[in-house]
């Protein structure tokens, strides 16, 4: 039987291999505790002593470290591009440079490494004010907000190194765009790229998005107003480009592209390109996956083309998150509602319980062991009904101070 291996430990990881098992057999190093209660094998050894037909890389931390080269240079077929195409995520101002020598619309930038200079842009820009980490913050690196005074505390509180440590000694410092956001994923092969069902994720703490911002509150796909002529936009004007830029410059890109875009006034703009599987949009877009997904991942990892993967129906997923979320997360409370295999206690048709962050403690118990904690993923024919269902499957699951969004997906157009 083909193998695949998924690097990481996470709730996507968790989606990305209970996905693949449905077709082949699939190792995840290191996983979690509800990824091997799942019935999924998990073990502690690194990607590089491990054999398989397929490894996907999960995290763009090991990506922006070169865990792709390595593996490709022991023969392996790999989904994660090497440490050149991963610095369009490790470092937000090489993306920005990258993105205008590509002529990708994109919003206005500077990049500082030091206060003065930083703060004098900051005062030519209107709000809101967007102040972003260079390098990789686990999603958390970008204050959004109309407050100047707030603003410049965050560019001195980078630049100094007491927010993110060296991550943050260089700051972007964006126009505010205006518009509806999606997150579009890109399956690329080094020379062509297909989208997976375009997704919306939720990135504030709090209901209304208020609150810090964090990896993910939920999201759901497919995002139906991000599909035809926006998708045919994004591409033609944001992935071709990129396409073109990337292979000018040497860079062999087998992997997931994510575009964040922005869908102004003006058209679609780029935000952010990561270099993976978004989370927690991967959760909602592999619920939806219609079909084998291994041969796709396969086919770009071998450099083959870049197959069409179908979706059918829709998904909603909601995150569970410890009490103190993102700033200070506590851990450790006992997550009531689940069963020995990590799913609902009380089970639910098409609704699946990803593991973000939880471990078992000495009396089996699962227990709190992250910021996020679940992700809880339910499909229907309608963004409604997904959503609905999802949220009669929260319902069934708590731990102490358990913080949860009570409006994902509820203000989609159309559902």
């Amino acid at each position: 039987m083909k193998r695949a291996v998924v690097v990481g430990s996470g709730a996507r990881e968790h989606a990305l291999a209970w996905r693949l098992a449905q077709s082949v057999e699939v190792v995840v190093t290191p996983g979690n505790a509800g990824i091997a209660a799942h019935g999924i094998a998990c073990v502690d050894v690194p990607a590089s002593e491990l054999d398989a037909d397929l490894f996907v890389i999960g995290p763009e931390a090991p990506l922006v470290e070169g865990l792709a080269d390595r593996l490709r240079a022991q023969g392996k077929v790999v989904v994660g591009p090497g440490a050149d195409g991963a610095r369009l995520e490790g470092s937000k101002a090489f993306m920005k440079e990258f993105l205008t020598a590509a002529g990708v619309p994109t919003a206005a930038y500077g990049a500082f490494t030091e206060a003065g200079p930083a703060l004098a842009f900051l005062a030519t820009m209107t709000p809101p004010y967007v102040v972003k980490t260079d390098g990789l913050a686990a999603g958390k690196g970008v204050l959004v907000t109309d407050d100047l005074d707030a603003a410049i505390a965050d560019v001195r509180e980078k630049l100094s190194g007491a927010a993110f440590g060296a991550a943050g000694t260089t700051v972007v410092i964006e126009e505010g765009l205006s518009g509806e956001e999606c997150s579009l994923l890109y399956l690329c092969d080094g020379t062509a790229a297909t989208a997976l069902a375009p997704a919306q994720d939720f990135k504030r703490v709090g209901d209304g998005d208020a609150g810090a911002n964090t990896g993910g509150m939920g999201a759901y796909a497919p995002m139906d107003a991000a599909r035809g002529p926006i998708e045919s936009a994004v591409r033609e004007t944001i992935v071709v480009p990129t396409l073109a830029e990337l292979a000018r410059r040497g860079i062999d890109f087998r992997g997931v592209l994510y575009a964040g875009v922005m869908l102004t006034a003006s058209g679609p703009k780029l935000l952010e390109y990561n270099v993976r599987f978004g989370d927690p949009e991967t959760e909602a877009i592999m619920a939806v996956v219609d079909g084998d997904l291994f041969e796709p991942l396969r086919a770009i990892g071998s450099g083959k083309g870049a197959p069409l993967i179908a979706s059918a129906g829709y998904a909603v997923t909601v995150v569970l998150a410890s009490p103190g979320y993102p700033e200070h997360p506590r851990t450790g409370g006992v997550i009531e509602g689940l069963g020995a295999d990590g799913q609902l206690a009380a089970p639910l048709a098409d609704v699946v319980v990803f593991h973000a962050g939880t471990a078992r403690d000495d009396a089996g118990q699962f227990v709190t062991a992250g910021g996020r904690v679940l992700a809880v993923t339910a499909t229907g024919p309608s963004i409604d009904a997904a959503r609905a269902l999802a949220y009669v499957a929260c319902a069934r699951i708590t731990f102490e101070g358990m913080v949860m969004r009570t409006d994902i997906a509820a203000t989609v157009s159309g559902s």
